[in-house]
């Protein structure tokens, strides 16, 4: 079963320095219907102007990923933690039984463009962790977030995988799944066809997203143009 969430149905917050669109309720904006979907709790697509960003505040027992579109993060936390997170970067953030941390735009000209997820953990209490690696720009399907840190992914406290699909113009590939997990798919570039293998199928385009269950193979295919999205598998 597929069932599509469209950009334009998302929640907004506009501030003089933030413009995020949110796939799942979050802050101010509230709908009973889509308060998340498995352990996922927040997909948060947002702009920063340069020199604005989020100041110092606190998170507990929570997986944080951010994934820089464009510009870069300029991030700092109580654990120590002070990097840059430039495009194509995946941080992982495990919030644990606390850190305080502030992500700012660095930049005076450019623009940052970033995707803020949350995943509630399958253990609480846990000394605060943090993560950040590139994976490149491989075509088709690469685990980036898995339970184990399999094939060199990010280690997260959750039964949940995320992919990075990157897909050339008519090309396609595949994912076994588990009709008995749930899956989710965020696009976000280009026109992205999603089939089940029962035949159900959607095209998403830039912004959208599925749910995705009882299924137990997936199809994603690019026509004329390139591709980029997340999968995600969660319990």
């Amino acid at each position: 079963m597929l069932n599509v969430r469209r950009s334009n149905q998302r929640g907004s917050a506009s501030f003089d320095w933030l413009r995020s669109k949110h796939t799942f309720s979050f802050g101010n904006y509230h709908d009973e219907t889509q308060m998340g979907f498995s352990e996922l709790r927040v997909i948060n697509d947002d702009e920063v102007i340069p020199e604005g960003g989020f100041a110092t505040h606190g998170h507990r027992d929570m997986e944080i990923i951010s994934y820089v579109l464009s510009g870069e993060i300029a991030h700092k936390d109580s654990e120590g933690n002070i990097t840059r997170l430039p495009p194509g970067e995946f941080q992982l953030m495990s919030a644990g039984s606390g850190i305080r941390h502030s992500e700012f735009n660095p930049s005076l000209t450019k623009k940052l463009h970033f995707l803020q997820i949350w995943i509630q953990p399958n253990v609480f209490g846990q000394k605060p962790g943090y993560q950040q690696k590139d994976f490149g720009s491989e075509k088709g399907l690469t685990l980036v977030v898995s339970p184990n840190g399999a094939d060199g992914s990010l280690h997260i406290k959750q039964d949940a995988k995320i992919y990075q699909l990157i897909l050339t113009p008519e090309t396609t590939t595949q994912l076994n799944t588990d009709n008995s997990r749930r899956y989710y798919v965020h696009n976000i570039e280009g026109p992205l066809v999603v089939k089940g293998n029962d035949g159900t199928w959607e095209t998403l385009q830039a912004g959208d997203g599925v749910k995705i269950e009882s299924l137990s193979q997936l199809q994603f295919s690019a026509n004329n143009e390139a591709v980029k999205a997340l999968v995600f598998d969660l319990p």
